[in-house]
């Protein structure tokens, strides 16, 4: 398998991060991906390079300018406020909800935090942007190498994307990376893709890029909602809109759900993406369904990621997989290798 290693990854290193009303250490670490890399390695499951650079352009199939603009010149406005901010994260710490305007970008800095933020715990450090934007290229890479003839890539990058809206982030995610290799496959010829995502928390931010159209179809197994971040969207009766009508699928599951209620809700989304017929499969590879994650409450053990893969590479597609979520670090990179090892080693 391909992977595609953002090594720039670490320059994003939030400090803390508003959890449950208490700033405590962010969970979202370089640490993540230096163990997925150094299993990979260890296994030496395929080729790890290096992504070439995409331009702002490509971004912008996905993501408004104006935000594109906002994340890349956040850091330079945040010292502007005070030079002291160089020794602080930036933390939302109010948004315009309801019947507050959004059209409108304000002047200021902090409301201007608020427009593009869904939440205060998803730090903008001094490398955010740099971190974010290889990840995208990461991404696009990945499925461009598909076009190319691979089978499967991995892009192997953090921050994750699958909460990254259009024009806001949150959840750990600054741009949405599934949605890039999507969108990519589609302007590189692809007729219908189809996105997977199988992160224990709902990925908002795809389903809302596409929510309607009929040219890619999201598929979810994700977390209820009503219980578990990001609250707000992820329930079953979203189905898409508009020409995006039937091609929405979420599969909530609450608390402490088996693993034969997710392998059960796995069956389900592959047999609807069986019947869509997609070109190719991006994959949002979230592992904090494992038992031992520190955010999640389902029950996988690191030996069922092996089935994942397994089940996913009898789908028969060109497969980009994407790092999602994942907050066990110890066994991340065990769990994730796994999945990939169990699609290449599949009968």
């Amino acid at each position: 398998m391909l992977t595609f290693y953002n090594e720039l990854h670490g320059q994003h290193r939030g400090r803390f991060e508003m959890f449950r009303g208490t700033m405590v250490p962010c969970f979202e670490t370089p640490e993540r991906a230096d163990m997925v890399v150094a299993e990979l390695g260890r296994r030496n499951l395929g080729r790890i390079v290096t992504p070439h650079g995409v331009p702002l352009t490509s971004l912008e199939r996905i993501h408004t300018p104006r935000y594109l603009h906002f994340l890349r010149h956040a850091w330079h406005d945040w010292l502007a406020l005070d030079p002291d901010n160089a020794g602080k994260d930036a933390l939302p710490s109010v948004w315009p909800v309801r019947t507050l305007r959004s059209d409108i970008e304000p002047d200021d800095f902090t409301a201007k935090l608020g427009l593009y933020s869904m939440d205060n715990g998803t730090p903008l450090t001094a490398g955010t942007w740099t971190a974010a934007k290889t990840g995208a290229d990461c991404a696009v890479n990945a499925a461009h190498a598909l076009r190319l003839g691979e089978r499967a890539t991995f892009a192997l990058t953090r921050p994750p994307g699958h909460h990254a809206g259009s024009d806001f982030f949150g959840g750990y995610c600054f741009l949405n990376n599934a949605a890039l290799a999507a969108q990519h496959l589609l302007d590189d010829g692809a007729r219908k893709v189809a996105i997977l995502d199988i992160d224990y928390h709902h990925g908002n931010g795809t389903q809302s890029i596409f929510y309607q159209r009929d040219d890619v179809l999201f598929a979810s197994i994700h977390a209820d909602p009503r219980n578990e971040y990001p609250f707000y969207l992820g329930h079953a009766d979203e189905t898409g809109s508009g020409a995006g009508l039937g091609y929405n699928v979420n599969l909530p599951l609450p608390a402490g759900s088996t693993t034969a209620s997710w392998f059960a809700a796995l069956e389900t989304a592959c047999l609807r993406i069986n019947m869509y017929a997609p070109d190719a499969l991006v994959v949002s590879l979230g592992v904090d369904t494992f038992a031992g994650d520190p955010l999640s409450h389902f029950a996988l053990q690191s030996g069922d990621y092996l089935r994942v893969g397994e089940r996913l590479a009898h789908l028969n597609l060109p497969t980009a997989f994407i790092l999602e979520g994942g907050y066990a670090v110890k066994e991340i990179g065990i769990n994730v290798v796994n999945v990939l090892e169990g699609f290449e080693t599949a009968e």
